[in-house]
């Protein structure tokens, strides 16, 4: 158990909802033929570096390999629920690495799961009988944030061993209201991450987009993933995709 989520009682974490969520959401494959499509009168190909913020969770791994065979393999910058934790300092060592006269890709973003009923927030895994919760790292912080805003425990002042996830359920403490009224609290805890996501992002690539050598350029694209069961494709939901400069324009 996270170090961080109360031992006591508190609330449950968000039941995994059913509606017809993000309705431009977008396969895995067909993504990426338009991203390479777009870029590719960018100068985007053998000389491309992918660069990714995705969570740890293997079921996040698909959509990395699909770039994959059209940029290589990546530089991963990501840690739970898809937050940056790499920071600068692997953004710059990122941009190092870019083969001479390329530019870079970063795809980043959080995940959520949908299970074979159209359940979001959970997800049958391979030789896995039942379902689990999907993205966990998100789970766990909004339930831990839901039982603060409650009243059933005090906010958390030590991270321990538990860095990351202590950095995730802060991070969302903030939107304790948000998600409290939420109609749909499995699709708006994904939203709330994504904002977090990218506005990290952003300034992480504006303090250190002249790592980028040359003419070199950054692409972004960011989103929410979805994951699906082992014999469905995984979806994509597109929240901004956009080039600069290693000026940061």
């Amino acid at each position: 158990m996270p170090e961080h989520v109360a031992r006591t009682k508190r609330k449950p974490q968000p039941a995994a909802s059913k509606q017809q969520p993000f309705s431009n959401a977008i396969t895995n494959n067909e993504l990426v033929v338009r991203v390479t499509l777009a870029l590719e009168k960018h100068g985007y190909g053998d000389t491309t570096l992918l660069a990714t913020s995705l969570c740890c969770d293997e079921v996040t791994r698909d959509l990395e390999k699909a770039f994959s065979e059209s940029y290589g393999d990546n530089f991963s910058m990501g840690g739970l629920s898809g937050i940056p934790f790499g920071g600068v300092t692997s953004f710059s060592a990122m941009a190092h690495h870019i083969p001479d006269g390329g530019s870079c890709l970063v795809v980043y973003g959080p995940h959520v799961g949908m299970d074979r009923k159209g359940n979001l927030g959970t997800v049958e895994r391979r030789g896995r009988r039942e379902s689990g919760p999907c993205c966990g790292s998100a789970c766990a912080a909004a339930s831990y944030v839901s039982a603060v805003h409650a009243g059933l425990q005090m906010a958390a002042a030590q991270a321990g061993m538990d860095m990351e996830q202590h950095f995730v359920g802060e991070l969302l403490l903030p939107h304790a209201n948000r998600l409290d009224k939420a109609s749909h609290p499995q699709e708006e805890l994904p939203r709330i991450l994504y904002e977090e996501n990218h506005k990290m992002i952003k300034k992480i690539v504006s303090k250190s987009c002249s790592e980028v050598a040359g003419n070199g350029k950054i692409a972004l694209l960011g989103g929410i993933q979805i994951n699906t069961p082992e014999e469905k494709p995984d979806l994509f939901v597109p929240m901004n995709f956009e080039l600069l400069n290693n000026k940061g324009a």
